[in-house]
């Protein structure tokens, strides 16, 4: 009889056993699914078993609601078990970073240190992550620290966590310290380290460690990618971009949704906006990224209708807009002059559940200022339910700008001086304010206050990609070793254009010089100077792309118009602003921008 009843519990024991193992099963594949509802009916037969304080179970519990996005339904299940191990520690903590509640992470953190558990390899990596969100250096020093005196300095998922935390909080020589000093690295380690240079526009630096990882052969991914590819976005190196597409294409990450949104986004910042397009229609699974990142290569270019098409077949899709997507769609609309569909994209807003942000207020005021409606734009920041920020009142200025309300504007620059701290481009939005005028003292004074902080006005700019080389030109500029060549070219141009009607408007001179000295300093505007040493160095049938980082001038824009007329040529220029596409005459802005 004593046998037949060790034999019937050995029996319930395995029983047992296999129905935790089998919860465990079923849960994970919750978890990898995404189901919430079966994960749900889980949980409540695992409260009527009695299975919630087994360890092993609460893991899978809380894993599965921290990738359902359901954190402090894993924080109820950690305080529900009474017996806690790493393991459980190490799900809670991670459920914490990955759902961004960095603050939370690090508390329980301290909290397991405290009682007496050892953080491990996973534990670490959370802790690191949280402070990199936090951007808090000092204290993702303390876990470094911490790591190196328990031994955990060297282990590659440390140390890549710690490369990445130190990127992230702005400490890039202390990351790349971290990152020569590891013994073995992975692809984690060197997509994060590249990701770091790129943050931080340390863009030769991040190539160059790029290459250097395809020579030691690591084997790089989409993440590592993406990184690089936003370089040469943010640079305009169409050429290299093009190599690297080829090369995803080659290691077949080319149908990525990660590097899809890249190559749309280098694409268009790069000019070549039918290549974006086909990128996002080669790739059928899309990611919200690539979503925003053709929508705001479509406003950039002045393809608002093709903007308003993708939206509606996004949502069509069943993807749903965040905030990015409708700061997307307010710009299409401020940048075509279309204030009731902008102001219906601001209501569309909350009824997605999504709270506008300054910067939502900023692109209304941009469309309401653009359209010369400025006291209703006025009328919308003193009705902000939000403290309007530097970005809202340049808005307001950039308005007053266009359409000479000088009082107006200054008034928004005294708001924004209260305010502070203000940007370089808040003093000379007032100065040229002032200079459009005729105030030419007050427009003085303004960049005196800019001279007083130590700040200098931005340095006009244009480039031109030939090949492996850029051709950097600035107003006036004549130290590339074609200035003769460039300079004659434009001469001749101009007399072209003289005979087509072209008249130089020394308006946009906002110095007080006389009228020669004026005209003299319009012509040789510095995307003049890079559009004529491309048409002397070019083929005829190549379009002609310029970037700028400045928005270009009223005068040039004319300029530029007659250029594409008399050469034949279609010339794209991008300022900081949009893409201008000139062709015989015309400009794909209708002169709106």
């Amino acid at each position: 009889m004593a046998a037949n009843i060790c034999s019937n519990m050995f029996d319930t024991t395995q029983l047992q056993e296999q129905n935790q193992r089998n919860i465990c099963n079923l849960l994970l594949s919750a978890t990898k699914s995404r189901n919430i509802r079966t994960g749900l009916q889980l949980h409540t037969h695992i409260l009527k078993s009695g299975y919630q304080a087994i360890p092993i179970i609460s893991h899978y519990l809380i894993n599965l609601y921290s990738k359902t996005q359901l954190p402090f339904h894993s924080k109820l299940v950690f305080q529900e078990t009474h017996i806690k191990t790493s393991t459980t520690w190490s799900s809670i903590i991670s459920c914490f970073a990955q759902n961004e509640l960095p603050l939370l992470a690090l508390q329980y953190f301290k909290k397991m240190v405290n009682i007496g558990f050892r953080p491990d390899d996973h534990i670490f990596p959370s802790a690191t992550k949280a402070c990199g969100f936090l951007s808090n250096c000092n204290m993702g020093r303390a876990v470094h620290c911490f790591g190196l005196k328990i031994g955990y300095g060297f282990d590659v998922f440390v140390a890549s966590s710690v490369v990445d935390m130190y990127a992230k909080c702005g400490e890039i020589l202390d990351a790349r310290k971290v990152f020569d000093e590891m013994p073995v690295r992975t692809v984690v380690t060197w997509s994060g380290m590249i990701c770091g240079y790129v943050q931080f526009c340390e863009n030769e630096e991040a190539l160059m460690l790029f290459k250097r990882a395809l020579f030691e052969e690591v084997e790089v991914n989409d993440f590592t990618f993406t990184s690089v590819v936003r370089v040469c976005g943010s640079t305009t190196l169409l050429g290299l971009g093009k190599q690297l597409h080829g090369l995803c294409w080659k290691l077949s990450f080319d149908s990525s949704s990660f590097v899809g949104s890249s190559l749309v986004s280098m694409y268009s910042k790069c000019g070549m906006i039918e290549a974006a397009y086909r990128v996002f229609d080669e790739i059928r699974d899309r990611n919200l990224g690539m979503w925003n990142a053709m929508l705001i290569a479509c406003a950039q270019h002045g393809h608002t209708s093709k903007a308003f098409d993708l939206f509606q077949e996004m949502e069509s899709s069943g993807v749903k807009p965040n905030f990015i997507t409708f700061l997307c769609m307010l710009y299409a609309c401020s940048h075509s002059g279309l204030v009731e569909k902008g102001k219906c994209y601001f209501d569309l807003m909350k009824r997605y559940g999504i709270e506008p942000g300054d910067q939502h207020y900023a692109s209304m005021v941009d469309i309401l200022g653009r359209a010369n409606k400025l006291q209703e734009a006025f009328s919308i920041i003193k009705e902000m339910p939000i403290q309007p920020t530097e970005c809202v009142w340049g808005a307001l200025l950039t308005g007053c700008r266009l359409h000479g309300d000088t009082e107006l504007a200054a008034y928004a620059a005294d708001k924004v001086f209260e305010l502070g701290h203000v940007s370089t481009g808040m003093y000379v939005l007032l100065s040229n304010a002032y200079a459009a005028a005729g105030r030419y003292e007050d427009a003085a004074r303004a960049r005196k206050m800019l001279r007083d902080i130590g700040v200098k006005k931005e340095t006009g700019l244009s480039w031109v990609e030939e090949g492996s080389r850029v051709h950097t030109f600035s107003a006036g500029d004549r130290r590339h070793f074609k200035s003769n060549e460039i300079y004659k070219k434009l001469e001749d141009l101009e007399d072209e254009m003289e005979k087509a009607g072209y008249v130089a408007d020394t308006s946009y001179v906002l110095r007080k010089v006389g009228g020669e000295e004026k005209n003299m300093a319009i012509r040789y505007h510095s995307e003049r100077l890079a559009i004529a040493f491309a048409l002397i160095t070019f083929e005829d049938n190549r379009p002609i792309r310029v970037m700028k980082n400045l928005r270009i001038c009223g005068d040039c824009h004319t300029a530029v118009k007659f250029m594409s007329k008399c050469t034949g040529r279609v010339i794209i220029v991008r300022d900081n602003n949009r893409f201008h596409t000139f062709e015989d005459g015309n400009c794909s802005c209708s002169d709106y921008w």
